[in-house]
C-alpha cells in the first residue's frame, strides 16, 4: 500500500438500525469509488457503544479538501440519520509500519 497522506475519521450515532445502515452503505459505496484520491475507506461500527465510523485514506490534502465540500460528505448526517452532528478527525500519516 502507498503511504496515504491523510486519514480521515468520520464517527456518529445512527437512529437507524444495523441493516438500514448497511442498506446506505451500500446505496453510496458507488459515489465514494469515483472519489479522486480516496484511496480506502474503512465502514466500521464499535461494538462497545454501537457507533458507527468511516476510516478514510486520502492520497492528497486536495483530493481531501476537494471531498470536505462536497454535496457527499455533508449528506451524511441525512443519509445516515445521525444523533446530532458526525464527529470529524483528520490525521496527517507521518509513516507506515509496512511499506
Amino acid at each position: 500500500m502507498k503511504q496515504p497522506s491523510l486519514v480521515l475519521l468520520v464517527k456518529f450515532r445512527s437512529r437507524l438500525s444495523l441493516d438500514e445502515i448497511m442498506k446506505v452503505v451500500d446505496y453510496r459505496i458507488d459515489q465514494f469509488r469515483l472519489l479522486n484520491g480516496l484511496e480506502q475507506k474503512f465502514y466500521l461500527q464499535e461494538p462497545a457503544t454501537g457507533e458507527i465510523a468511516g476510516l478514510y485514506l486520502w492520497d492528497s490534502e486536495e483530493d481531501f479538501t476537494a471531498y470536505q465540500d462536497s454535496e457527499l460528505r455533508k449528506s451524511i448526517a441525512h443519509a445516515y440519520q445521525t444523533e446530532g452532528e458526525p464527529r470529524i478527525e483528520v490525521f496527517d500519516v507521518l509513516k507506515l509500519l509496512r511499506e
